[in-house]
C-alpha cells in the first residue's frame, strides 16, 4: 500500500516507465515508484498525464487528484474493479443494519463537534454556546446540531475574514484541505471493497462520495486549525503543500500515537467493520496534536 502524496505544481509530463511515475519539468526529471504513491495531486492545469500512469495508479488503488485554474481540487479518479470487490460484500453494504448506522453517525458527530470546540478553544475563543449546542444532540443528531454548531463555529473563526459561501484564499485553503482528507478517506473505502456512494448519512444522488463524506467529518476540524493559524492573503503552493502535508501529522487515534493518514485507515476500516456486523463495537477518539506546517513527503 502506497505511503507518498506527490504534488504537481507545475508545467510537467507525466508518464509511467520501469514501475515508476516519471515527471519531468524544467527543473528535471522525478522517477518514484509507483507502489509508494498513496496520491498523486496535479495541482496544476498545465501538467499532461498519460493514461498508462492512470491504469497503473488504479491497480495499486491510488489516487489521482485534479484541480482547476483556481488550484481547487475539481474531480479524482476512481477505480471500477478493485481487487478485493465481490458481489456479496456489496449485498452486505447494501443491508447495512439500520440501528448500526444511526449509532454510528452518532458517534461521528459527537466527535467532530467535540474536536471543534477544542480547536475553538485552543485559539481562547469562548465555546459555551457550542458545548450547550453539544448537549442537546439526540441519538441519530435528529435535530441536526451538527450543522447549527458548524455555523455557530465557523462564525467565531472566520467570520471576521470571511463566509463559508466567498471564494476567499481562507474558504480556497478549507476546501482544499477538505478535498485531500475526503480523497484519502474514499481510497481506503475502495481498498476495503465497499462502495463510496452508499452513506449512512449523507445520500446526494449528485454525490459519488457520500460514505466518504460521513466518515470523515471527525477529521475536519484538523484543517480549520491549520488554517485559521495560518496567516495568508493568497492561496500559494506553500499553503497546498503545508495542507498535504497534515497527512503526516502526528496524532492520537483510540489513544494510539500515529499519523493522520494511519489513523483514517484505521478509522475508516473500523467503521465498516462496525457496519458490516464484524464487530459489535465501535470507537472514534479523535485526539489533536499541535498542528505544524510540516513538510510534506514528495512534490515537484
Amino acid at each position: 500500500m502506497g505511503w507518498r502524496t506527490v504534488v504537481v505544481t507545475q508545467h510537467a509530463k507525466i508518464s509511467y516507465s520501469g514501475h515508476c511515475v516519471v515527471v519531468q519539468t524544467q527543473d528535471g526529471t522525478n522517477q518514484i515508484p509507483v507502489s509508494d504513491i498513496q496520491i498523486l495531486l496535479i495541482s496544476t492545469t498545465r501538467a499532461v498525464i498519460t493514461s498508462a500512469v492512470i491504469s497503473e495508479l488504479a491497480k495499486h488503488q491510488s489516487k489521482v487528484i485534479f484541480t482547476d485554474n483556481s488550484g481547487e481540487p475539481v474531480t479524482e479518479t476512481m477505480d471500477y474493479y478493485p481487487n478485493n470487490r465481490d458481489p456479496q460484500l456489496l449485498q452486505i453494504q447494501f443491508n447495512w443494519d439500520k440501528e448500526r448506522k444511526i449509532s454510528l453517525w452518532t458517534k461521528i458527530v459527537i466527535q467532530k463537534i467535540t474536536n471543534q470546540i477544542y480547536v475553538a478553544e485552543s485559539l481562547k475563543i469562548e465555546t459555551q454556546d457550542l458545548k450547550d449546542e453539544l448537549a442537546k444532540l439526540k441519538v441519530d443528531d435528529v435535530t441536526n446540531r451538527e450543522a447549527v454548531v458548524a455555523r455557530k463555529y465557523f462564525s467565531l473563526l472566520f467570520e471576521s475574514e470571511s463566509s463559508r459561501r466567498d471564494f476567499s484564499p481562507v474558504n480556497a485553503a478549507l476546501n482544499y484541505g477538505y478535498a485531500i482528507i475526503l480523497s484519502a478517506v474514499n481510497r481506503e473505502i475502495v481498498t476495503n471493497g465497499y462502495l463510496t456512494q452508499l452513506g449512512i448519512h449523507h445520500h446526494s444522488q449528485e454525490n459519488n462520495f457520500n460514505l466518504g463524506s460521513d466518515l470523515m467529518e471527525p477529521f475536519r476540524p484538523i484543517i480549520d486549525w491549520w488554517v485559521k493559524q495560518k496567516q495568508f492573503n493568497e492561496f500559494t503552493p506553500d499553503i497546498k503543500f503545508g495542507l498535504v502535508g497534515l497527512l503526516d501529522i502526528e496524532m492520537k487515534y483510540n489513544g494510539e500515537n500515529t499519523i493522520l493518514r494511519n489513523a483514517i485507515s484505521k478509522h475508516v476500516t473500523n467503521c465498516l467493520k462496525y457496519l458490516s456486523g464484524e464487530t459489535d463495537n465501535i470507537k472514534i477518539e479523535v485526539e489533536i496534536s499541535e498542528v505544524s506546517n510540516n513538510a510534506i513527503n514528495g512534490h515537484v
